[in-house]
C-alpha cells in the first residue's frame, strides 16, 4: 500500500499503534537466539540536563508504579489548587535487548513529537540519548509537518554530520559502530526519503556492526493501515 498523505489525515494513533505491532512480528522471527524484542516506553528522564544533553542511560529502565505509596495514618493535606497541565509520555517504541542489554530500538514519530519548540528538544534528546548509550536507531517519520524541521537534520547537526537536508516524510537508520581514530564513534546511516502514493522501502536495523536485519516497512505499513481501513 502506497504512503498516505498525511498532512490533514486523521487516524495516526490507530495506525502507530498497529504498526508497531505489525514490526514487532516481523522482527521477532529474524531475531539470533539470544536476541529478544518488545513494544515499551522509554523513562521521562533522559533529556534536561543542564548542558541539554541526556544525563540517563536509556538502557536503565524505569520501574512501573502499580501502587500508591504508603502514608501515614494523618490526613495528608490537599493541594490549594490541582489543574491538568501534566501527562506521561504516551509514546511507545519497538526495542531489541540482548541479556538485558537495549541495542536497538524502531521509533515511529508521531505529530505530537514535533508540534512544538519543547517536543522538538524532548525528542531529539531522547533519539540522541539512544546514539550516545551505543543503541542503534531506526526513525521513520510520515508525517511532513512542520516545515523546515527533519529530525534527521536535527540529528546531524548534534552529531556534526555534514549532510544535505532531509526533509520528512523520511526513514534513516543509524548504526553506532567502533571508536573512530579521531576520536568518538563512527555512525552508520542509512536514509531514504519516503514519497506520498509511493510503495515504503526496507530498511536496515543494525543489532551490531557486523549484523543488521531487513525491516520491510511496506507489508507492515499496509497490514496496519488495512486493520484500520485506511485506503
Amino acid at each position: 500500500m502506497p504512503l498516505h498523505d498525511w498532512t490533514n489525515l486523521s487516524g495516526w494513533e490507530g495506525l502507530h499503534d498497529i504498526w508497531i505491532v505489525e514490526l514487532l512480528r516481523h522482527i521477532k522471527p529474524q531475531l539470533p537466539e539470544g536476541y529478544r524484542a518488545y513494544i515499551g516506553s522509554t523513562p521521562a528522564l533522559t533529556i534536561d540536563a543542564p548542558n541539554g544533553k541526556p544525563d540517563v542511560a536509556v538502557r536503565q529502565w524505569l520501574p512501573e508504579m502499580h501502587e500508591s505509596p504508603k502514608t501515614s495514618d494523618k490526613s495528608f493535606p490537599e493541594p490549594d489548587v490541582e489543574v491538568a497541565t501534566l501527562s506521561l509520555d504516551p509514546q511507545t517504541a519497538l526495542y531489541v535487548t540482548i541479556q538485558g542489554r537495549m541495542i536497538a530500538a524502531v521509533e515511529l514519530v508521531s505529530p505530537r513529537n514535533k508540534d512544538r519548540p519543547t517536543s522538538r528538544a524532548h525528542y531529539l534528546s531522547r533519539y540522541l540519548s539512544y546514539l550516545q548509550e551505543g543503541a542503534h536507531l531506526l526513525l521513520v517519520d510520515v508525517h511532513p509537518r512542520p516545515l523546515n524541521f527533519s529530525f534527521a537534520d536535527a540529528l546531524a547537526q548534534e552529531l556534526n554530520l555534514k549532510r544535505e537536508p532531509c526533509p520528512p516524510p523520511l526513514a534513516i537508520s543509524y548504526r553506532v559502530g567502533e571508536p573512530a581514530a579521531q576520536g568518538g564513534r563512527l555512525v552508520g546511516i542509512w536514509q531514504r526519503g519516503l514519497s506520498v502514493g509511493q510503495p515504503l522501502p526496507s530498511m536496515q536495523l543494525a543489532l551490531s556492526v557486523h549484523a543488521a536485519l531487513s525491516i520491510d516497512l511496506e507489508t507492515t505499513y499496509q497490514k496496519a493501515a488495512a486493520d484500520i481501513y485506511l485506503t
